[in-house]
């Protein structure tokens, strides 16, 4: 199958592609987003996804904006509006949970490239004929590398990042399944870490999933 690609897109694919894993933020706050991201970035996790469940989510977005080397974009968008508002606070991507497809228009208005969720290969299928620049397998850990590896049979040119119970006890798997990489929230930047700015344990867990992935 086949995809039209909006202008960024190849920049979104190349980043996962090399680094293999993404950084999901939720939590109350984040206390100091442009230093998180830039250690996150620093520490090989460049693609950091800021989720609209966090009260100041465009905010923190914003101000991470400008980190050199990291791609910083807005994760549960699930409406034409919420797409427009963090385009305009300067997304680099979109991120939707599900089949969001009202997302697709803002962003290719503005050249964003969008990831769209997916689990059933019927919504593999839509994404792809949306134009996701990856689909996103949520929530990944219902099913597990196995139910990757088993969509892959049927769609092994789609680019499938797992995202929902990731893990760096499970990354390497779903990574041997056929993921071109993975979205990872809990498990890679815990709430407490996120809210009260605990870059070293951030640091140290960014670390520690680089040298997982490493080892395949």
């Amino acid at each position: 199958m086949s995809s039209a690609r909006t202008t960024g897109d190849e920049s979104l694919a190349t980043i996962l592609a090399e680094d293999r894993i993404a950084a999901v933020l939720r939590g109350r706050e984040v206390s100091d987003p442009a230093a998180l991201t830039r250690a996150l970035a620093t520490a090989g996790i460049r693609c950091v996804e800021f989720t609209l469940t966090l009260p100041d989510a465009v905010e923190a977005m914003a101000e991470a904006r400008g980190v050199v080397d990291a791609f910083v974009g807005a994760g549960t968008v699930t409406t034409a509006a919420e797409a427009e508002r963090v385009i305009s606070a300067g997304a680099q991507f979109v991120v939707s949970p599900g089949l969001a497809l009202d997302v697709v228009g803002p962003c290719r208005e503005a050249g964003i490239p969008f990831v769209l969720g997916a689990y059933t290969p019927s919504e593999v299928m839509a994404a792809v004929r949306a134009g996701s620049a990856v689909v996103k397998l949520f929530p990944a850990g219902l099913g597990g590398p196995r139910y990757l590896r088993d969509l892959r049979g049927p769609f092994p040119e789609v680019p499938l990042v797992p995202s929902g119970g990731v893990s760096v006890d499970n990354v390497a798997a779903f990574l041997a399944a056929g993921a071109v990489a993975a979205f990872a929230g809990s498990d890679l930047v815990p709430r407490e870490a996120v809210e009260n700015g605990e870059l070293d344990g951030l640091v140290a867990r960014a670390k520690r999933y680089r040298a997982v992935i490493a080892e395949r």
